[in-house]
């Protein structure tokens, strides 16, 4: 072994694992693999785009007017201050292990194999693929039910049919062409929620053409605060759990992307870092100062909030707008909606293709789910994440809001495991780097301190994720089960690994920790990637080109 002083790591022989190509194939001049690893084809743009628009999703727009509507705006204020902390400690806590240790099949679940133990591996890769399959179908059913906020004829299932189509056929086609559409799918989220911090400027002021100045309105009456379930202090106590425990699924799993986006990105060790050293702005800007805004220009007791309504219809922006008297803006706010559910069940059918790949990779699932195309796509796990997507046709013989709330709730307590085992992981990886002196290319002057407090806050959310099933006349199977089956399913899942494995210490050892493998062929793609960059020639349109590509 030999110490590199630049790097501040120790360095080892590259040693050739399961992640090693068999064959490869020429296109255009490029080398694709035809077995067994993906490739990079996400650009530096679509990283920065991602770290931007990845975490604003459907429940931005449309989710927060259920939240709204049972707690009030002072409620959803606060949740999402809390909720955007745990989140940029989940950023920052996967951005400095994916940074360091970007290795193709990268995800939480790999992490989690290489160093905790196989079993929290093995149970954190089943839940990601069966929980973002599952988002997969939350998306698409999202889309389909937002395009009926205009009169149509057409079965929702035609809908849903039409965009799995769309997002089955590009998650096929090259990784490029996923960073590509989602680096303009993410810009439309991002023009529309300043557009929309900027409408609420002026409707706040009275700019709007019913000239009605609303300043803190809504805030007075009908107040910042309601009751749920019981009255008095305590009633207030439960609109807030509701109301934290029902928004985290507009954050949920939006770090989890970044950490799968790492093992097919140019250059990750350091477009990762840029991207994670923005996060905490982004949080505040699109999310903290967008639920001031709902709370100022929508009324917590307007009737589209609760009457059932499906997509825009339930938003507080559309309805903000139509009360303000603002002509045909609302149909513009409904196919961004559109877009932006599309490219949430775009995205989740990514990270549920590549965590099955992980899976099979780490060799916790069949080896036939790493087999890829010649263009790095792992088709035979696409196929498998794809019959869990089917999941929205339940949406046709159901009603849709229940089969909105199971989805929820079902996501929610798989990111309230999955926070909860971050925060685990990390510690080992941390404790590790300690132990054998090694240095990371990223580090957050918060941690891990936000790790200690995501770990303890995660696992006392997924305890109160179904908490008002338990009042009288509350009770509900279907609630109580979507509330709460995830947790036996990880544990059980968890445990007879554990069982087949029990020969193993529960946790590797620190010193033991294997912090090198796959390491040197990494920093050496890097340096060749960096070696091989244009010569950054003066004039503007050569810079412009140089951040375009």
């Amino acid at each position: 072994m030999a110490i590199d002083p630049e790097l501040g790591i120790t360095k080892t022989e590259y040693e050739p694992n399961n992640t090693t190509l068999e064959t490869e194939s020429k296109h255009n001049g490029e080398v694709y693999a035809t077995h067994g690893e993906t490739q990079r084809g996400i650009k530096s743009r679509h990283a920065q785009m991602l770290a931007i628009g990845g975490a604003i999703g459907t429940g931005l727009f449309v989710g927060t007017g259920q939240a709204l509507a049972i707690g009030g705006p002072g409620p959803l204020l606060l949740s999402y201050c809390i909720i955007c902390m745990m989140a940029y400690g989940i950023f920052t806590a996967t951005g400095e292990m994916s940074s360091y240790l970007p290795v193709p099949g990268c995800s939480i679940a790999y992490f989690a194999n290489r160093f905790v133990s196989k079993s929290l591996g093995f149970a954190m890769g089943w839940l990601y693929w069966y929980s973002f399959s599952i988002i997969t179908a939350y998306g698409v059913t999202a889309a389909a039910l937002v395009i009926n906020y205009w009169p149509n004829n057409v079965p929702i299932a035609v809908w849903i049919s039409v965009m799995l189509f769309v997002i089955v056929g590009l998650n096929l086609l090259p990784v490029r062409y996923y960073g590509e559409t989602e680096f303009w799918f993410a810009s439309l989220k991002v023009f529309m929620i300043l557009g929309l911090l900027i409408l609420s400027v002026v409707l706040c002021l009275g700019g709007g053409p019913n000239h009605q100045r609303l300043g803190f309105h809504y805030w007075n009456d009908p107040g910042p605060w309601k009751e749920y379930l019981v009255s008095g202090a305590s009633g207030r106590f439960c609109s807030f759990l509701y109301v934290i425990c029902f928004s985290v699924f507009s954050f949920v799993f939006a770090p989890e992307l970044f950490v799968i986006a790492a093992g097919e990105m140019k250059r990750p060790r350091k477009n990762l870092p840029t991207a994670m050293k923005r996060c905490f702005y982004r949080l505040v800007i699109f999310y903290v100062l967008g639920v001031i805004a709902i709370g100022v220009i929508c009324d917590s007791n307007a009737q589209g909030l609760t009457n059932g309504g499906e997509g825009a219809s339930a938003s507080p922006w559309t309805i903000a707008i139509k009360e303000a008297g603002i002509k045909g803006l609302d149909s513009v706010i409904n196919a961004v909606i559109i877009t932006s559910a599309w490219s949430s069940g775009n995205s989740y059918l990514y990270m549920a293709t590549r965590s099955l790949y992980s899976l099979s990779m780490a060799g916790n699932a069949p080896r036939v789910f790493s087999n890829c195309t010649k263009w790095g796509i792992p088709y035979n796990a696409l196929l498998a994440s794809c019959t869990i997507a089917l999941l929205a046709y339940m949406s046709c013989g159901s009603g849709s809001s229940a089969v909105f709330n199971w989805f929820v709730s079902l996501t929610n307590m798989a990111g309230f495991i999955s926070w909860s085992c971050v925060g685990i992981i990390y510690h080992r990886f941390r404790g590790a780097c300690r132990a054998q002196g090694v240095n990371v290319p990223y580090r957050s002057k918060f941690q891990p301190y936000l790790a200690y407090f995501d770990s303890s806050m995660s696992a006392l959310l997924c305890l109160c994720n179904g908490f008002d099933n338990f009042f009288p006349g509350r009770w509900s199977v279907s609630s109580f089960l979507t509330s709460y089956v995830g947790l036996p399913i990880f544990l059980c899942i968890y445990f007879s690994h554990r069982i087949y494995t029990h020969l193993e210490p529960w946790s590797i050892p620190l010193g033991n920790i294997d912090l090198h493998t796959d390491l040197s062929e990494i920093i050496a793609m890097e340096e060749e990637e960096e070696a091989n960059e244009p010569v950054r020639r003066s004039g503007w349109k050569a810079r412009m080109k140089v951040i375009w590509d």
